[in-house]
């Protein structure tokens, strides 16, 4: 199998892709700082006898969950049966303080799920600071070279700590290992002063960042290539890997072609895909996919796939391809929790029994833990994969306004770096002086930036002059960019005079600016100083001045 691995860095966004054998198989976003596996010294906000949990203060939006089995864990082996029926009241007091790991991402309304069992992992191997414990990999399947891990990691573990050895050491050397074990204790012992200097809530160890993790977690010595299109980052990844991975350094390529590397390679019809919920098979078949709050269920259906031999065999074909599609999807969308497939109905229990197979033999794939439960009497299998940061389709994609939260539409980021995107791959083809794109006030918001800056950079990286429309009636997910004479496109927008009055209903914040409110003119992008508090009324306002693609204006007393 050919695996490869596509890196795409902008200004305000990382992703990165995964194919096996030209096949997208996952897709990796970062637009924000990662909180699963980062740690933090947190302060007991709440003790809940009643739930045996707490809510601890780790100083973001939202306080994090605690149960009592995780405010244990650190204790390791001291951790014993008598102490997992402990109640929570026992172990932690309101304002507290401890260290904490986020072992699940905020997702929704709730808070992230954190423990007192910190772990560091590393390229190789997993440091343990609270377990004198040696773990292999189950992925690991040679019993010679589990051995052979065991014996390296009872003889580099470091006093009083605990190795888990990654898949990734199958081969490595004792060297490599013992290099990646001492700057793996020497994160812990920065953690642990970081920790002593700061009062809790505070950050004491921030989870690497997108090309870091992928270089640590993804590219392994099984993919062939790494392409990346930023020159900096393409530098900095071959002087880590002369330093971690020296044989991995000439399978890393900097793109340089003009077309972006996710349309080149067809990443972003993928990524389109994998936020619909039907998904075609090859052989006219096709699988439903549905999220809920509890689980995602999947269903098969033949589709236009009518067999040759019988409908029995019909069926089993069609089934023995969704295993491999379903697989796919798991890791291309990253669902997690509970997922139940519903299968199309076989008589026959050998049939049965050969999808479960395949179904087994697929997810091994797969580098995030997956447990196939097994197949109820209903004909549903059911599975579990684990779940920590946000899945595609949140990352992605928000509530919809028009319709009251029952459906999803992509959101405003979303849409605004889409059109971004265009903005660049049309300044580099056009030959004209100009750009003009009409979007929804609220994607023109997050498209201008706050002042202004955003469309600054895209006129250096383009080296156009780029002109912003906002139109109310466009869908949110709605844009247009056309290119011409700076004047012709200068035409189309209306010019607003300081002073100038209009009556307005403001219905949205300016962005992230509670304080102000966004209102429309003609075309042109309004920010209503401290009108925040009048959302949802009819205003009178006069424009005080003009910014870089939009004005402000006050409401009139």
């Amino acid at each position: 199998m050919y695996r490869e691995i596509l890196i795409s860095i902008d200004e305000r966004e990382g992703r990165g892709a995964v194919l096996e054998d030209g096949s997208v198989v996952e897709i990796l976003i970062a637009r924000e700082e990662r909180q699963v596996g980062s740690i933090y010294k947190a302060r007991v906000a709440n003790v809940l006898p009643g739930m045996n949990a707490a809510f601890v203060d780790i100083g973001v939006e939202r306080n994090a969950f605690l149960c009592a089995d995780d405010a244990v864990a650190h204790l390791g082996e001291e951790a014993d049966e008598s102490m997992k029926n402990i109640s929570i009241a026992d172990v932690l007091k309101v304002n507290q303080e401890t260290l904490v790991q986020v072992v699940k991402e905020a997702v929704g309304t709730k808070g992230a799920r954190v423990t007192t069992y910190v772990t560091l992992p590393g390229r190789y191997v997993v440091l343990i600071p609270s377990a004198q414990y040696v773990g292999i990999s189950r992925r690991v399947e040679s019993d010679a070279e589990r051995n052979r891990l065991r014996v390296l990691a009872d003889k580099l573990r470091p006093e009083g700590m605990g190795l888990i050895v990654r898949t990734a050491a199958s081969g490595r050397t004792e060297e490599e290992l013992q290099r990646d074990v001492d700057f793996l204790v020497r994160s812990w012992n920065k953690v642990q002063g970081v920790a002593r200097r700061r009062r809790a809530p505070a950050l004491v160890h921030q989870e690497l960042a997108l090309v870091d993790k992928i270089l640590r977690d993804v590219f392994t010595a099984d993919v062939h290539r790494l392409i990346i299109d930023n020159p900096s980052h393409f530098a900095k990844i071959r002087e880590k890997l002369e330093q971690t991975a020296p044989n991995l350094v000439n399978r890393v390529h900097l793109y340089t072609d003009t077309r972006p590397l996710f349309e080149f390679h067809s990443v972003e019809s993928e990524i389109d895909k994998a936020l619909k919920r039907k998904v075609w098979l090859d052989s006219g078949g096709y699988l439903i996919v549905e999220r809920t709050e509890a689980l995602w269920v999947i269903d098969v259906n033949t589709g236009k796939f009518t067999g040759k031999t019988s409908l029995a065999d019909t069926i089993l074909k069609t089934n023995l391809e969704a295993c491999r599609e379903i697989c796919r999807q798991l890791r291309l969308r990253d669902m997690g929790g509970i997922i139940i497939v519903d299968f199309i109905d076989m008589d026959a229990q050998q049939d049965r029994r050969r999808v479960l197979e395949t179904l087994t033999e697929d997810l091994k794939k797969d580098r995030t833990r997956t447990h196939l439960v097994g197949m109820t009497e209903l004909g549903l299998v059911q599975l579990t994969r684990k779940r920590e940061g946000k899945d595609l389709d949140s990352v992605m994609r928000e509530s919809c306004s028009y319709c009251s939260g029952r459906g999803r539409v992509l959101s405003v980021d979303t849409v605004a770096l889409r059109a971004r995107r265009e903005l660049l791959r049309q300044g580099q083809l056009s030959r004209n002086e100009a750009m003009l794109v009409t979007v929804h006030p609220r994607v023109g918001v997050s498209l201008v930036g706050y002042d202004g800056e955003e469309i600054e950079g895209l006129e250096r990286d383009t080296g156009k002059s780029v002109y912003v429309r906002v139109d109310r009636d466009f869908h949110l997910e709605h844009f247009e960019v056309s290119s011409g004479r700076s004047d012709d496109l200068k035409e189309k927008l209306v010019p607003l005079t300081q002073g100038r009055k209009a009556k307005v209903r403001l219905e949205d914040n300016f962005g992230a600016n509670l304080q102000s409110a966004l209102a429309v003119i003609e075309g042109n992008l309004i920010e209503v100083v401290s009108g925040g508090d009048k959302l949802g009324k009819q205003v009178e306002v006069r424009v005080t001045s003009s910014g870089r693609a939009f004005y402000r204006a006050e409401v009139v007393a």
